[in-house]
């Protein structure tokens, strides 16, 4: 079976940084374009980053630019997200998901994606 697990979320006060990370199993990750995407309490969710496969090319939401830094290592199977100067309003359930190319990722709509893990909740608050 096909999984992607996404860990690192946790509590953090405003300013702070966590990093979330994204394990694939049951199939190769370096073969997809990987997105993150997130949803907050009474929110639709939204897409906030993508990744090529070869990792060439990233795309970033205005919302997290600056800020967010998206990375993957293909050896790990395993793909991140670098979350820094966080806002209260970054509090969301975070998940990641695979697109079969690039473009379909950056569109940053649900349909544009193959495999989706369960999230991970990432809560700012001081």
């Amino acid at each position: 079976q096909l999984h992607l697990v996404e860990s690192g979320g946790g509590l953090v006060q405003p300013g702070g940084s966590l990093r979330l990370s994204c394990a694939a199993s049951g199939f190769t990750l370096d073969l997809y374009a990987i997105g993150w995407f997130r949803q907050a309490p009474g929110k639709e969710r939204e897409g906030i980053s993508c990744i090529s496969s070869s990792a060439g090319r990233t795309d970033y939401a205005d919302s997290v630019k600056g800020r967010f830094t998206i990375s993957r290592d293909n050896a790990k199977n395993t793909v991140y997200l670098q979350m820094n100067s966080l806002k209260p309003e970054d509090t969301a359930v975070y998940y990641c998901a695979a697109a079969p190319e690039f473009r379909l990722c950056v569109l940053h709509e649900d349909y544009g994606m193959d495999y989706w893990g369960k999230g991970t909740l990432v809560t700012v608050s001081s």
